[in-house]
């Protein structure tokens, strides 16, 4: 134990490293702590007033969120990061020991022990503010934190924050409330750690600190944008998109902050009705932004360019960031200063991340999900969709662990009065009332489309539509691989235009590679789209085969026969119109999203060759055949069994459809629960096992108590691999000073200066945003082997490489030879079960070179 402590004035909360490289002391602790919550105060401010989300007194708990960096292994810490100085030389610092902070989870640690006997929640909100629970680590007094004379400085610290601010701690009505409270704490730490700071020794220096903070949020996105008044539907989307039934009653039934689903078929229109919808949330104040969560990365691209459209339109010229607000996620990242954290080299300079926190934002439903689950930064996610409109896109293809999240995440969205747009094609009644919180029903809803609207504090407002749209579509059940080959071949002979889906990435690339083969002798194009390619080569493979394949291509569909293989992503948001389909079993609710990218644009009368008339086959062979041997006959799927028995008993006699009227009978007789017997019967026990596994998962996962899961184990769409970033290059070298020469996976060539930071912070950013296009995301046992730590030191200026402290996986590299195999960094081994390849055709491939259990991931 410490008998003496530093005066709170000589308690610094950051060392300096200026332009030379001189160390040299930071702002003080109390500087800092005012500065955060002066950020804090002004994020407040800045929040729309009928959304009350942030109780008085919020600025001074994240204030306070730093005073456990008054103690003796923190400064001792700082202080030998300072040239000069020698270690335990000062008062109160003679015995601390800085390798001991592990032991109580750091600073946050001190400052959670600090603020006990606070009001409720106040301690817990300090004490993750690095976006993780440190744990219990004793009392404020404890001799590990200094003793009792530390804590009196602590004290001192708190009653100048008091004074400060002149307000009370708040009063924190709830656990979500508290989420809220604790990203806001964070963010706020991040931007008052920014370059608007710098300079600053301590708080009386800062004369200007009203206008730093302006500045600094701003400069993070952190604007409240202007909407143009009075918009109508066309007027926002165009003449050409008239207001359907459905659509008309979905958007005067969103009347405030509440949980509102609309069920309708594809091709409907759904997607504008919830932006109309978002449109009037935020222009009535109901509202303060958008997010727009989608299950893949390839559909969240192409709803990027919708919303971008949509945002050009609705946005006043007035609006501040207005040009900001309109570019690609990728831009945000080097337009915005979002701090420390924010910052190149640090794990939130990553465009899925990123875009939570913007205004608008299209993002996958796995950052989403996060914001409700014990998982690092998961009240970052919370804090940045608070208030907003969150509309969650094809909400149907989720399975059991991921829809009890969803239902957790609803419920959270709820409480922190945002307003949920749930859109689906093919929800079963239980799940349409699972999502609303609302009992099961003893007979389900036969209606079809159908809203539900449950505004905050209101009953439950129930509406059928009336179909005014038929379409009717010709089955056939295939069971010769071959046969489909000739007839997909035969079509684009013919002039026209196929979809060909798979269920896994290495069953398209195979199927691609058959077609393409046989397909260019005949003058017939094949394309290929999954999610296994850089960002780079990803939108150049969207932007031409989805504008082929959508309305912008009415005028090229009869230049020549096409063939686009792909995986689900395909089936998911795309507003793509095929006029033959052939896709492998899956689901009833996936083959039905399937079959809706058939004839879609029938209202624009795309030119089609006379042979076409709808139809879709499916790939399997007959019922009783695969029930015989169903692990021969399915292959290794990433569907359960049962399910997919029971969608081709469903499907088996099917040799037409009529949409949308046949969707709601197929997807309950599908999913309807019946005593079973036999095999049927150990498979039906099998996945109610594997689906009670997964609920205990995700109830795990959102569960408060326990450890903080690192983002890279926490996995919101259930697979037993964990992903890593892989980066991809064609070469790399380091120059003699310092700077590193690439040539990246497009074969453009990149130069990454050393301390570009410290010379111009805007093409620090901008450069690391353009690697970033080069990272792909794979499972982990098909990932490069790990690079060494001298390798990846190139490139932690500008990458998160990762945390061993956190448990997190580290960043691969690999380059790619002139034969499209990878190497290592070095040229050395890259993997050693699978023989790893990237082609921008093809994307990434890795094959097996050793039998190994793992299935693949399928997106």
């Amino acid at each position: 134990m410490e008998t003496k402590a530093l005066d709170v004035s000589s308690c610094l909360a950051k060392s300096l490293t200026l332009q030379d490289g001189k160390k040299v002391p930071g702002i003080d602790v109390l500087g800092h702590c005012v500065i955060v919550g002066e950020v804090a105060r002004e994020i407040v401010r800045r929040s729309l007033p009928a959304i009350q989300l942030f109780p008085p007194g919020s600025e001074l708990v994240a204030a306070a969120h730093d005073v456990g960096k008054v103690s003796p292994a923190f400064q001792e810490k700082i202080y030998r990061a300072i040239d000069g100085y020698r270690h335990n030389s000062l008062p109160g610092l003679e015995t601390a020991n800085p390798d001991q902070e592990k032991n109580w989870g750091g600073h946050p640690g001190v400052s959670q022990a600090a603020l006990e006997g606070c009001p409720r929640y106040i301690r817990e909100i300090a004490g993750r503010h690095h976006g993780y629970s440190p744990g219990e680590s004793g009392p404020g007094e404890s001799v590990f934190f200094g003793g009792a004379p530390w804590q009196k400085r602590r004290e001192e610290l708190l009653e100048k924050l008091h004074t400060h601010f002149d307000v009370p701690w708040p009063v924190v009505k709830d656990t979500t409330q508290a989420a809220v409270l604790s990203g806001l704490t964070c963010v706020a730490d991040w931007i008052g750690s920014g370059s608007a700071f710098d300079g600053l020794r301590h708080i009386e220096d800062a004369t200007d600190l009203p206008d730093r903070v302006q500045a600094a949020l701003s400069a993070a996105g952190f604007v409240r944008p202007i909407m143009k008044p009075g918009l109508s539907f066309t007027g926002i989307f165009g003449p050409d998109f008239v207001c359907r039934p459905a659509q008309s009653h979905f958007i005067k039934a969103v009347t405030a902050p509440g949980v509102y689903v609309l069920e309708a078929p594809m091709g409907m229109g759904k997607t504008e009705a919830a932006l109309y919808a978002a449109y009037k949330s935020i222009a009535a104040g109901h509202a303060s932004g958008i997010y727009f969560a989608l299950p893949t990365r390839l559909t969240s691209d192409k709803i990027y360019q919708r919303m971008n459209s949509f945002l050009d339109t609705v946005l006043d010229e007035a609006s501040p960031l207005r040009r900001s607000l309109l570019l690609h996620s990728s831009a945000w990242l080097y337009e915005t200063e979002l701090g420390e954290e924010g910052e190149p080299g640090a794990s939130w300079f990553h465009a899925r991340k990123r875009g939570i926190l913007a205004p608008f934002a299209v993002g996958t439903i796995d950052q989403a999900l996060m914001a409700v689950m014990n998982v690092k930064h998961g009240f970052v996610r919370a804090f940045g969709l608070a208030g907003k409109v969150v509309i969650l896109d094809e909400v149907h293809s989720y399975d059991s662990y991921t829809g009890t999240l969803l239902d957790e995440l609803v419920r959270g969205l709820r409480d922190m009065s945002c307003t949920v747009i749930i859109l689906s094609a093919t929800l079963t009644d239980e799940r349409r009332r699972s999502l609303l919180g609302i009992p099961a029903a003893a007979v389900p809803i036969s209606a079809y489309p159908f809203i539900s609207a449950l505004p905050q504090g209101e009953a439950l407002h129930e509406l059928p539509v009336d179909v005014t749209d038929r379409m009717d579509v010709s089955i056939r059940r295939v069971a010769d691989d071959g046969e489909a080959v000739e007839e997909a071949l035969k079509r684009a002979e013919q002039g026209q235009q196929v979809l060909w889906i798979e269920n896994t990435v290495k069953e398209a690339q195979k199927r691609y590679e058959l077609l393409a083969s046989r397909a260019t002798e005949c003058g017939i194009a094949t394309g290929l789209l999954h999610s296994r390619f850089v960002q780079h080569d990803r939108e150049c493979n969207e932007d031409t085969w989805v504008a082929l394949f959508g309305k912008e291509g009415k005028a090229r569909r009869g230049e020549q026969g096409r063939i686009l293989v792909g995986t689900q992503v395909l089936e998911q948001s795309l507003d793509i119109d095929a006029d033959f389909l052939i896709t492998r079993l899956a689901p009833t609710d996936m083959l039905l999203q399937r079959i809706g990218r058939l004839w879609r644009h029938r209202d624009h009368d795309p030119i089609r060759p006379s042979e076409a008339y709808c139809e879709a086959w499916i790939l399997s062979a007959d019922y009783e055949k695969v029930l015989k041997n169903y692990k021969k006959a399915l292959g290794k799927t990433v569907y359960a069994p049962y399910i997919l028995l029971r969608t081709l008993e469903v499907w088996e006699t099917k040799t037409a459809l009529q949409l949308p009227n046949d969707i709601r009978t197929l997807v309950e007789k599908t999913y309807l629960e019946r005593h079973e017997e036999g095999l049927l019967g150990t498979l039906q026990q099998d996945i109610a096992k594997e689906r009670e596994k997964l609920r205990r998962f995700a109830l795990l996962g959102v569960s408060q108590a326990g450890k903080t899961l690192p983002e890279s184990k926490a996995e919101t769409r259930y697979s037993d691999q964990e992903t890593r970033d892989v980066l991809l290059l064609k070469s790399a070298r380091k120059n003699q000073d310092g700077s590193i020469a690439l040539r990246l996976s497009n074969g453009e060539a990149l130069e990454l200066p050393r301390d570009l930071k410290s010379r111009d912070r805007k093409a620090w950013r901008k450069l690391a945003a353009a690697l970033s296009r080069h990272l792909i995301t794979v499972p982990k046992n098909q990932a490069p082997l790990p690079a060494p730590a001298g390798i990846l030191d190139w490139f932690k200026e500008y990458l998160y490489v990762g945390s061993k402290e956190q448990d997190e996986g580290s960043l691969r590299i690999a380059l790619i030879k002139e034969s499209g195999a990878l190497a290592g960094i070095d040229y050395t081994e890259v993997c050693q079960d699978f023989l790893l390849s990237y082609d921008k055709t093809i994307g990434y491939r890795a094959e097996k070179t050793v039998d190994t259990e793992k299935e693949e991931d399928a997106w």
